[in-house]
């Protein structure tokens, strides 16, 4: 794994996110994601710091590949104003 900077000054490991294929970024992504609670319930503050620097990493990756991504109209402000009674 490479050690990298981030913007913050903050060095951590793991591939650089442009770096990964799209199956490994999804990976990465859905690893995050579930081990994201427990991070949160259970962490050190080093852990969670990392693991939110990571996570935003890897979000702002797959954001800049996918800028038209299909958005649920029920994600939305007025998908979620329609729902309420």
């Amino acid at each position: 794994m490479n050690e990298h900077e981030h913007e913050h000054g903050q060095r951590h490991t793991g591939v650089d996110p442009a770096e990964l294929g799209e199956q490994d970024l999804l990976r990465e992504l859905e690893t995050i994601h579930r081990s994201r609670h427990d991070t949160l319930l259970y962490g050190s503050a080093a852990a969670l710091e990392a693991h939110n620097v990571r996570m935003a990493d890897l979000e702002a990756e797959y954001l800049r590949r996918h800028p038209e991504r299909p958005v649920a109209s029920g994600r939305t402000r007025a998908g979620a104003r329609s729902r309420q009674p």
